[in-house]
């Protein structure tokens, strides 16, 4: 039976339960949630989130909220179909990709999501004007963020070490924004962070999923 995922394609929180479902092949069902209308706040469609926000994740009679959390699911309940996201069996990797998880949804997502937002929110979504100032000051956030990237990559293939995890898969959805703006150069000008980015980027799930949040 699919699970079921409810959100847009274009919200980073549902494009990261999507490229997480996608390498563990898991057949799912989406159903899209009309942000514009602001469907995800109305008590009729909230679909089991108290929050009213997406994504929304069904497994049978289980729903959860929380992207990560969700994610965290599906690597554990899947780990036999597929590459082992959580080094679980290894209490030092473990702890490794806890910590770059906790890096990614406390640091990168709080410096990167102000330039989303201004670029691509406010113009697209909103019809407004980006603030430029919010975005030059995040952008430098952003910066300082990853050379600590930099350096962390310099050691290491991945950011908990030299094995894929989800501490990397879930940094898709905002750095894959991040590159389209004009300031992909954050990433592109640090040789190792864009050598990370690059792999990520070839994975065919993460293929798949990018080209579903140009839509």
């Amino acid at each position: 039976m699919a699970v079921t995922v409810y959100g847009p394609s274009y919200s980073t929180a549902t494009a990261r339960v999507i490229a997480c479902l996608e390498v563990y092949g898991v057949e799912y069902r989406q159903v899209p949630v009309d942000l514009a209308a602001a469907e995800h706040k109305q008590q009729a469609v909230l679909y089991g989130n108290p929050f009213g926000q997406v994504p929304v994740f069904e497994d049978g009679d289980l729903k959860l909220f929380e992207s990560r959390a969700i994610t965290r699911y599906i690597a554990k309940k899947h780990k036999g179909n597929g590459p082992d996201l959580l080094r679980e069996d290894n209490l030092e990797e473990s702890t490794m990709v806890n910590i770059w998880m906790e890096v990614e949804a406390h640091q990168l997502d709080k410096a990167v999501q102000p330039i989303i937002f201004q670029l691509l929110v406010v113009p697209v979504l909103l019809g407004g004007e980006p603030d430029q100032k919010i975005v030059e000051n995040s952008v430098k956030n952003v910066e300082k963020l990853l050379d600590v990237y930099e350096a962390r990559l310099s050691n290491s293939k991945y950011l908990a070490g030299d094995f894929f995890s989800l501490a990397d898969l879930n940094h898709l959805p905002y750095l894959y924004y991040l590159i389209t703006t004009p300031y992909a150069s954050v990433i592109t000008s640090r040789p190792h962070v864009k050598a990370w980015w690059e792999d990520l980027l070839s994975r065919p799930a993460c293929q798949k999923v990018t080209a579903n949040m140009k839509r």
